[in-house]
């Protein structure tokens, strides 16, 4: 029997990865398995301007679909089409950062969040643009609702009057499509109302305004939480939250000061953000770093990025939502992300997927669950299953079903 891992869409790894996870999201409509195929072919394993350039013309020519069908009074199709597009330019959002500049990466944006905010126009699905307040300014948002008829109720036991509402947390680079295709769509379907919004150092809040990643997340889930809470028909005892990828450590940080989630779902989960950094580098730059020899740090990484050019273009975009300048200085800020003393103060059910071949974070899920054992499940995705690297990319299916199962016992167990 074939496994995963034994076949590739492609040789570069983070190629391979990115088609996973774009045609992974088919399942929920955001995107068309053979046109994104037939968008790569032949693109080489090391030409990043024909990999940017491959899901940009993409998101193009099918965001032109949409306005086609759009002007013939085609709302459905015109709906799809731009779903879609917002997909491939958020892949191309990615791409930039292997390219020499960062000049695409804007006008990129921009095309992604103008076809999603089409898509969010066409579709059938009531959803309505909130600025939800943080601090002296406030965070992007899209509030998705139910589509349940009064005195219909769902899975969860939801009326129109009071439905279950479900947070998702995005993480360090995922785009508002990536949400839909992971989360939305699959509690739409169960009767949750969803909400999606961009935090400090994601999106919007990073290419547009230029707000940086913090480590203490509750400032960021809490006054979400707040907002949510004061939305009209959310039943306040069966609210929950997503978290996906990065977010497998914005969610457990903020769970550990915010304790009013009935349950929460980290997919993965990541206790130490910085070990994706650390482990590629080598011994004799991570004892630098723990004696603080900072120059020295920086000296031999500018000397080794010129060895590199792909891999100083991807630091500079990696490094950009910490706020950050130096190495040294990124490191530093980086190696803050860290929930190991905190974890434990967590009171709140907590589902943890933990995929076979875990890339990024490896052996960190196992590692929240032995912090959270009270509350904590662990939850095996599996290679045998075509469900394993990180957050399972092509089997959204399998996780969408086995995570709101989950979510609707825990719910109904929380109604007081």
């Amino acid at each position: 029997m074939a496994r995963t891992h034994e076949f590739t869409f492609s040789g570069n790894p983070d190629f391979d990865f990115e088609i996973r996870t774009t045609i992974g999201q088919a399942y929920s409509g955001a995107a068309d398995i053979g046109e994104v195929l037939a968008a790569v072919h032949g693109v080489g394993d090391k030409d990043h301007e024909g990999w940017f350039h491959a899901w940009r013309e993409l998101g193009s020519r099918v965001a032109a679909q949409g306005e086609a069908s759009a002007a013939a009074g085609h709302a459905v199709s015109a709906a799809a089409a731009f779903l879609r597009a917002a997909s491939y330019y958020a892949t191309a959002v990615n791409a930039v950062a292997s390219l020499p500049s960062d000049d695409d990466l804007l006008p990129t944006f921009r095309a992604h969040r103008a076809a999603w905010d089409r898509w969010v126009d066409l579709v059938d699905v009531r959803i309505d643009r909130v600025d939800i307040p943080y601090g002296d300014t406030t965070m992007p948002g899209y509030l998705f609702h139910a589509a349940s008829a009064a005195g219909e109720t769902g899975a969860t036991g939801a009326s129109s009057a009071s439905r279950p509402m479900l947070v998702v947390a995005n993480g360090s680079d995922g785009a508002l499509t990536s949400l839909w295709s992971a989360a939305v769509s699959g509690a739409l379907r169960r009767g949750y109302d969803a909400l999606v919004f961009d935090g400090p150092g994601q999106q919007s809040m990073l290419f547009e305004r230029g707000v940086p990643f913090r480590p203490d997340w509750e400032a960021v889930l809490t006054p979400v939480l707040d907002f949510v809470l004061a939305q009209p028909g959310v039943d306040a005892d069966r609210v929950a939250v997503y978290g996906i990828s990065q977010a497998g450590y914005w969610v457990p940080r903020a769970l550990a000061f915010e304790h009013r989630f009935a349950a929460a779902v980290v997919d993965p989960g990541v206790v130490d953000v910085s070990t994706s950094w650390t482990e590629h580098l080598p011994a004799n730059m991570r004892k630098l770093l723990d004696e603080a020899q900072d120059e020295k740090f920086d000296r031999d990484m500018a000397m080794g990025m010129k060895f590199s050019h792909e891999l100083s273009y991807t630091w500079a975009f990696r490094a950009r939502p910490y706020g950050t300048t130096g190495y040294a200085e990124t490191m530093r800020a980086v190696l803050q992300y860290t929930a190991e003393d905190v974890a434990g103060r967590i009171s709140t059910p907590l589902l943890i997927t933990s995929p076979e071949h875990e890339q990024f974070w490896p052996g960190q899920s196992e590692r929240l669950a032995a912090l959270t054992p009270d509350v904590s499940t662990l939850l095996p995705f599996t290679e045998a299953e075509g469900a394993d690297f990180h957050v399972q990319p092509l089997a959204r299916s399998l996780t969408e079903q086995r995570m709101f199962d989950w979510l609707d016992e825990r719910l109904r167990d929380s109604v007081r």
